[in-house]
């Protein structure tokens, strides 16, 4: 069956900030709009004070509480659009109760009960607004109660039946609501305040529902209290939608404290791990391991290296370079990159680089070394893919002996020209057991410059390549790998990259370089 995401099914895009702002400007020139009406409508009525007036008056107030609701859904929506990094969608909640679908409830965990249900549908159709207010009047003086067949739906009654009298109502509402419910009868009947809260009932049928009442007292000619008369309005819906973009906000405020103190501990350890230096580096340096000789007629490298972050600064990925003086006086030049972001993949290049520079110390060649790399992936409790290149740089000859695993090759300039050095064979490490690697001998020119690169420069290795060998002539009249560094992060600084990237660069020194 097809995704509903597939190209026939097209992902909904996100709302844009601007959509938003025009739907904020609307509902706030409803809300003045509503203003003036509720003001009209108040002037037009006097003081007459009967059932109908007082149901306009409530209907109006309903509206406003609807309007306001909206328009802060709508401001916490736009926030969200703000405060999310790319490609994140903060997809919180729904709009107003008018707006929410009602759905059948299920278990209220904590509640212990059937969890808010639909009220029942009616004439004015599943889902209106009106179904979910209702009047009820409570008269104290012939014990008279009067509730709205839209009440009594809300509350799962048979409007044949009737209401429930101030003495039942208790019995209906959650024991910890009924302090609520107490309170503002009492306030209302005795004070003569006016009624506005919350509280949850629950049905004949064991659904809850959450209950905002809104009322008054109804005075006699004497003033004393001859009724209380309220609009009760289902909010079980509303409510539910708060929760859940509380929830969800909560969750995600959650996972974004998880990613920035994942990035922070990946920072850590890339910049733990990848070489200290800055600026350009001669190897060998003659003051290294105990026993290096100095490079014959001076041919040693000037390297310079730098680090290329991925479109999203949220995203640290396992890419590394590196050089090292080896104990034999060569120089290990080695570059490469995980699959994957975050901390498992730094940590994965941590483990990867230290095993590269022991075995490279303890004088394996290239070639068993990227097979050994093999074997070290496939018992890792963390499997992954890794292109690597990996080379040693012997001074005294100037050759380099390399090898390579599912990486593209190191370029060599000469002569104001570029070209890749011969591959030898190699698969990416972890992809498959027993894989075996070859290695190729090349012998360099004092001035010769090699760049090595991760391939993640561009969206397309193959298209990295071509524009660095493109940059032969600047590359080749450079005074410095540090101005190649330079002249390399200029040209792909802009280049949109899915992924981290890293380039080393190294220049044979040495008499006519």
């Amino acid at each position: 069956m097809p995704s509903p995401r597939s190209a026939d099914h097209p992902a909904v895009p996100p709302p844009q900030r601007d959509t938003v702002d025009a739907l904020i400007s609307q509902t706030q020139r409803l809300r003045g709009g509503l203003d003036a009406v509720r003001r009209d409508t108040v002037a037009d009525l006097g003081g007459t004070d009967d059932a109908q007036v007082r149901w306009q008056r409530a209907l109006c107030q309903l509206a406003v509480h609807q309007l306001d609701d909206l328009d802060r859904h709508l401001g916490e929506l736009r926030e969200g659009l703000l405060a999310d990094p790319p490609g994140t969608n903060d997809r919180t909640g729904k709009g107003t109760e008018a707006d929410a679908a009602e759905t059948d409830g299920g278990t209220e965990a904590d509640a212990g009960v059937t969890a808010e249900a639909p009220a029942a549908s009616d004439a004015t159709g599943r889902g209106s607004l009106l179904s979910r207010v209702g009047s009820a009047e409570w008269n104290l003086l012939s014990d008279e109660v009067t509730w709205s067949e839209e009440l009594c739906r809300i509350f799962g009654r048979d409007p044949g039946d009737g209401g429930l009298t101030l003495d039942e109502l208790p019995s209906w509402v959650f024991s910890e609501d009924q302090p609520i419910l107490t309170a503002m009868v009492t306030d209302c009947l005795v004070d003569g305040k006016p009624i506005d809260g919350e509280f949850r009932v629950v049905r004949a049928d064991e659904a809850v529902r959450t209950i905002h009442m809104a009322g008054e007292p109804v005075l006699d000619t004497d003033g004393s209290t001859a009724s209380m008369w309220a609009v009760l309005r289902d909010v079980s819906e509303l409510r539910r939608s708060e929760r859940a973009v509380r929830e969800s906000r909560d969750t995600l405020s959650h996972q974004r404290r998880i990613a920035r103190t994942e990035r922070r501990l990946a920072v850590e350890v890339q910049e733990a791990v990848l070489p200290p230096w800055r600026g350009s580096l001669r190897l060998p340096a003659g003051d290294g391991f105990p026993g290096a000789g100095p490079a014959a007629d001076g041919a040693a490298l000037d390297l310079a290296a730098h680090y290329l972050p991925s479109e999203s600064s949220a995203q640290i990925g396992g890419d590394w370079y590196d050089a090292l003086e080896l104990p034999d006086g060569r120089t290990l030049l080695s570059v490469g990159g995980l699959t994957g972001h975050g901390v498992t993949a730094t940590c994965g290049m941590a483990m990867l680089l230290g095993a590269v520079r022991g075995m490279a110390v303890a004088g394996i060649e290239p070639g068993p070394l990227m097979g050994r790399l093999n074997q070290l992936l496939a018992v890792s409790s963390q499997p992954a893919l890794v292109g690597a290149a990996c080379g040693q740089y012997d001074p005294r000859t100037r050759t380099l002996v390399w090898a390579q695993a599912g990486h593209p090759a190191p370029l060599l300039f000469r002569d104001g020209t570029g070209r890749p050095l011969r591959s030898p064979d190699g698969v990416l490490l972890g992809a498959t057991t027993g894989a075996a690697y070859t290695q190729s001998e090349e012998r360099l020119e004092p001035g010769d410059l090699l760049v090595l690169h991760t391939g993640r420069l561009a969206r397309d290795a193959e298209d990295a390549t071509e524009q660095l060998l493109a940059l032969a002539p600047r590359l080749t009249a450079a005074h410095g790998t540090q101005e190649c560094v330079r002249t390399v992060a200029e040209t792909f600084g802009d280049e949109p990259r899915e992924n981290d990237a890293c380039v080393l660069i190294a220049r044979v020194t040495g008499a006519g370089a």
